[in-house]
């Protein structure tokens, strides 16, 4: 079997045309590499290390591609890797290339991946700690890149979830949306006693959305209600919806001498 033709595509890449018809489409290391000139002959052995080394260059310029879409984990790219017909030793070579390259770094990697779940997204550290541990970066990695976090930038992060959550709260009482806002940024990765801390900082009044609870409860049963029995019913359900007791008998007090 002999090379016809070898010919440059826009690509990049090089189409070597066989005397049998055949066209195989590879690239320059792999021409290099097997020694292929114009109008050589090729043999079985040749045309099999042809093939095997350009599925080798298919799969290194895939992971290339995948890390211009932004920056991977050593662990991300071994999954991609275990997912393609490669020998372990060719695996191996094309980590270790990304590494000398520096096309691989985990501490680069944890660092950029952290800042992004702390500024574009509601994680906290012990989430962000977590989901590193799931990339299998190392440890000290891990540590060295949490503690760099800012704590004013976590504090400021907190007061801005913490402010849009009161702000945006139409329906429960102080009480229930203290305990709400605290269980979803706890499981969010903040530290508890500074998301109580900011909370309590921010000093939420409970008037508003007792009122405005107030006023549809009277609304809905007036209807079927009224006199004692209407304030009893309107009592009951704010307590349900966990208003201090004192404030609903301080709210319907004042409503009932109107």
């Amino acid at each position: 079997m002999k090379i016809e033709k070898i010919k440059k595509n826009k690509s990049g890449k090089y189409t070597l045309k066989l005397d049998n018809n055949e066209s195989i489409v590879t690239y320059d290391d792999v021409i290099l590499k097997n020694k292929l000139l114009y109008n050589k002959e090729i043999d079985s052995d040749v045309l099999e290390s042809l093939y095997k080394d350009t599925y080798y260059y298919d799969i290194y310029n895939k992971v290339i591609k995948l890390i211009s879409t932004r920056l991977r984990s050593v662990h991300e790219i071994k999954e991609y890797l275990n997912k393609n017909n490669l020998k372990e030793e060719d695996k191996n070579k094309i980590i270790n290339k990304l590494l000398e390259i520096g096309l691989l770094n985990d501490l680069v990697f944890a660092k950029a991946y952290a800042s992004d779940k702390l500024y574009l997204s509601n994680c906290g550290p012990n989430k962000i700690y977590n989901e590193l541990k799931e990339h299998q970066i190392d440890d000290d990695i891990i540590n060295e890149v949490i503690y760099s976090l800012s704590e004013d930038d976590i504090k400021e992060k907190l007061i801005k979830l913490i402010s849009k959550k009161i702000k945006n709260n139409h329906k429960y009482s102080n009480y229930l949306l203290k305990q709400k806002v605290i269980n979803e940024l706890y499981c969010n990765g903040f530290d508890k006693n500074m998301i109580i801390s900011i909370y309590e900082f921010l000093e939420v009044s409970d008037n508003s959305n007792l009122e405005r609870e107030y006023n549809k409860l009277c609304s809905k049963y007036s209807k079927k209600f009224d006199g004692y029995e209407l304030f009893k019913k309107i009592k009951e359900k704010l307590y349900q919806k966990g208003f201090d007791i004192n404030e609903i008998n301080s709210l319907i007090n004042e409503k009932n001498n109107e």
